[in-house]
C-alpha cells in the first residue's frame, strides 16, 4: 500500500499549558519534536472557547510548521475570516458544541448546506484545501462530495468507543471505499490509540490519520518522539 500520512494534533499539549495558564508546554515546540520524529503533518483545533490551543499558536503554526499545517475549526464568519488571513494548507471543518468534552460525532452536511458551501468557498477562493469531518454515511459522504471538498475525515469514534462493534469497522471500510469511488480523498481520525488503530490504518484508500490525544498521553511515560514513532510503526505494520 501507499504510504499513509500521520498527522499529528497537539491541541492536549496545549491543554496541559492550558491548566496552569502557563508559558509551558509550548504546542508549537510539539510540533517540531513530531516533525523531527517523522510526523507528515501537524493539526491544531481552535475552538471558539479557547479552552486548549490559541489564536497565537495557530498563528505561529501557520507561520513556522516545515510540514502541512491541517487547521481545525468550526464553520463560523470569525473563524473562516483568521484561516483565510493565515492560509494553513488544509482547514478541516468540524462540528462544535460549547458543554461537550471533546468532538462527538460528525459534522451534519444536509443540515444547512448553503452555509457550508459559503465557508467552502471562501476557503476555496483563498487556495485552501478543504475536508469535513463526517461519520461514515453515505449520504454524508455524497453531500461531501456535492460542496466540492477534496478530502473527508471519517469520524472513528464509534468503532474506538465499541471495539466488539464489527458493524463499526465495516462502516469505515465501506464508507472509505465510496468515498474513493466519488474521487475524495479519505482521512480518518478521533480515538485511535496504539491498540486499536491497526484495522483503521490497513484500510487500503484512507491517506491520512490525525491521532493526538493517545499519542500526547502515551508521551507522558516516554517522550514525544517515541510515542510518535510507535504510532508510525503501528500504522506501518497494519499497511503491510
Amino acid at each position: 500500500m501507499t504510504h499513509q500520512r500521520l498527522y499529528i494534533n497537539i491541541d492536549h499539549v496545549a491543554t496541559v499549558r492550558q491548566a496552569r495558564r502557563a508559558s509551558y508546554p509550548d504546542p508549537v515546540a510539539a510540533a517540531r519534536l513530531c516533525e523531527d520524529a517523522g510526523a507528515d503533518g501537524i493539526t491544531a483545533h481552535l475552538r471558539e472557547d479557547r479552552r486548549h490551543i490559541q489564536d497565537a499558536d495557530i498563528e505561529a503554526l501557520a507561520a513556522g510548521a516545515r510540514t502541512p499545517f491541517n487547521l481545525e475549526m468550526a464553520a463560523t464568519d470569525p473563524m473562516t475570516t483568521l484561516a483565510v488571513r493565515l492560509k494553513p494548507l488544509q482547514v478541516t471543518l468540524v462540528p462544535e458544541r460549547r458543554e461537550e468534552v471533546t468532538t462527538e460525532g460528525g459534522l451534519d452536511c444536509l443540515r444547512d448546506p448553503q452555509r457550508l458551501a459559503d465557508v467552502i468557498g471562501r476557503l476555496h477562493g483563498a487556495g485552501i484545501r478543504t475536508s469535513l469531518f463526517i461519520d461514515p454515511d453515505r449520504a454524508q459522504i455524497d453531500a461531501s462530495a456535492r460542496l466540492g471538498v477534496a478530502a473527508i475525515e471519517l469520524h472513528t469514534g464509534t468503532y474506538c468507543h465499541h471495539p466488539a462493534d464489527t458493524g463499526a469497522l465495516k462502516a469505515l471500510q465501506d464508507g472509505s471505499a465510496y468515498a474513493k469511488s466519488l474521487g475524495l480523498a479519505v482521512h480518518a481520525g478521533h480515538g485511535l490509540t496504539l491498540e486499536n488503530v491497526g484495522p483503521v490504518a490497513a484500510i487500503p484508500e484512507c491517506e491520512e490519520l490525525n491521532i493526538g490525544h493517545a499519542i500526547v498521553g502515551h508521551a507522558i511515560f516516554v517522550g514525544l518522539p517515541a510515542a510518535v514513532r510507535a504510532m508510525r510503526e503501528a500504522m506501518d505494520r497494519a499497511r503491510r
